[in-house]
């Protein structure tokens, strides 16, 4: 603690006196990691409280975690110091724009609260925290905040509801472990970006986008979904159901998608994306992805492409993890007899993997030849203008 304090008043000596506030020094940008250790509380609050009300802050940021070995279990104890923390220095949370919490347990209305509470907040990150009552459903409306990033991690309840957050633009959940869909958006007109990661467990059914995404969002413009190499939850459906959604979509990224899988189904999300310009699918063979215990079994997704479909904006298909030729080859020609507009195809070798062989020097060079045999099947005998790139 007394490393911590004596840093941040040599930083204030070294920053020049903020305009208008005589012999006061000012930091614009701080940032903070620490424990909910409450012997330290009191002193960070209070001296962050003196930085802030000098009022030249732009930019403070709290990282705040258990003390090892406190993890799991301690939510509930953990939560309430943090509860106590906050109303015990309200200027320093009001003038908080990025908060990251780990471990914390809320009550049902405690991270609206929260959020209300620090009226600056732009960025909230939630990593493995959990309802105190983990069967009931996050709902967070907040209607006047100036929040634009949300990310879940391993967040434990029964589902999140993003009733009302405005200026909301983008949005992370990963590995939940409640039903699907994860998430369900309410008024969010501002959102550009929603990324979706997880490993589907057993009981967790396949959804449609459209039971997820927000109809209210008319910019949405970035889609990743990453299935772990595991099951494929969601399910294709019908463009009428989508396009309302994704009319300004320009990028896709779908990866993870388990090597046995059929790629057609991919092509429901390119028919009611009119907008699309870059399309990215990643296949993953690591002899190190093992089947989790509790894993959702996988299937083959069954999507049949509308054989008259034509799209005009395509403009980069970008594809990872080319080992099976066939599939790869017959994958590309089936989205080069729709994009019309298909300017660029990039075929990318295995994901670089600290514990397996994908990336052993003999196993890359045999995929770098199947992936030149495939760029010479689709380039032999055609006339078309799309550049193949090996990379």
């Amino acid at each position: 603690m007394d490393a911590f304090t004596g840093a941040v008043r040599a930083l204030l000596t070294r920053v020049p006196p903020a305009e208008g506030v005589c012999g006061s020094s000012a930091l614009k940008v701080l940032f903070l990691s620490f424990y909910t250790s409450s012997p330290h509380l009191s002193s960070i609050g209070r001296l962050v409280e003196g930085i802030v009300n000098l009022g030249q802050t732009e930019c403070l940021e709290f990282c705040i975690s258990p003390a090892p070995p406190d993890r799991r279990g301690c939510e509930i104890v953990i939560g309430q110091e943090f509860k106590a923390f906050s109303r015990a220095y309200p200027v320093a949370f009001s003038w908080l724009t990025r908060l990251t919490l780990e471990y914390h347990a809320f009550g049902n209305s405690g991270i609206t609260d929260l959020i209300s509470t620090c009226c600056r907040l732009r960025h909230l990150n939630l990593r493995f925290c959990t309802l105190v009552d983990s069967q009931s459903t996050l709902k967070i409306d907040v209607p006047c905040s100036e929040l634009q990033e949300l990310e879940f991690t391993g967040f434990r309840c029964a589902r999140i509801e993003l009733v009302s957050v405005p200026k909301l633009r983008q949005v992370v959940c990963q590995h939940w472990p409640f039903e699907n869909p994860p998430v369900r958006f309410g008024y969010v007109p501002e959102l550009r970006g929603v990324m979706l990661y997880s490993k589907a467990k057993a009981g967790q059914e396949p959804f449609a986008l459209s039971d997820c995404l927000p109809r209210s969002a008319r910019n949405l413009s970035t889609l990743t979904l990453c299935f772990g190499d595991q099951m494929i939850w969601i399910q294709p459906e019908h463009p009428k159901q989508l396009t309302p959604i994704f009319r300004n979509l320009t990028t896709v990224f779908l990866f993870g998608i388990f090597s046995e899988c059929d790629l057609s189904w991919t092509l429901f999300i390119l028919e009611a994306a009119p907008a699309l310009q870059d399309f990215a699918v990643s296949l993953s063979r690591h002899s190190c992805i093992k089947t989790p215990e509790y894993s959702a079994e996988k299937t083959n997704v069954v999507w049949e492409p509308s054989k008259d479909f034509k799209h005009l904006n395509l403009k980069g298909l970008h594809i990872f993890g080319c080992e099976d030729e066939d599939k790869v080859r017959n994958y590309v020609r089936l989205v080069m007899e729709r994009a019309v507009g298909l300017l660029l195809i990039e075929l990318y070798g295995e994901n670089p993997c600290i514990y397996c062989d994908a990336t052993n020097l003999e196993r890359s060079k045999a995929e770098k030849s199947s992936r030149h045999r495939i760029k010479e099947q689709l380039t032999h005998g055609s006339s078309s203008s799309v550049e193949i790139i090996i990379c």
